[in-house]
């Protein structure tokens, strides 16, 4: 059973810093995931990317979030993590995390990330 858990969301000021992190497994085994990534809700109940890595380390931001988010892999552990700078008020959301196994694709439960003064 492949097992996704996002954490390191909460509130914080306009300008401040968060990291999220996300550990992708599956019991009982020891695989390595492909593309992981982080998406966040938008009008319509769909989910836009925010930032993906290829387990090459490949990576692709959101125009929105250049400059200013930094994703990064530890391959070793199965894990992304999302290094969010300068944030906005609009960048508030719930950000789930996505991970590729066998070229299927797995989501955790999300964090909320919220950004208010």
């Amino acid at each position: 059973q492949v097992r996704i858990v996002e954490s390191g969301g909460g509130v914080v000021q306009p300008g401040g810093s968060l990291r999220l992190s996300c550990r992708a497994s599956v019991s009982g085994s020891r695989f390595s995931f492909g593309t992981m990534g982080w998406y966040r809700r938008i009008p319509g109940d769909q989910r836009e990317l925010v930032s993906s890595i290829s387990s090459g380390g490949s990576t692709t931001y959101a125009d929105s979030v250049k400059g200013r988010f930094t994703i990064s892999r530890d391959n070793a552990k199965n894990t992304v993590y999302l290094q969010m700078n300068n944030l906005k008020p609009e960048d508030t959301n719930i950000y789930y995390c996505n991970a590729y196994l066998d070229s299927q694709p797995h989501w955790g439960l999300g964090t909320q990330v919220t950004v208010s003064s």
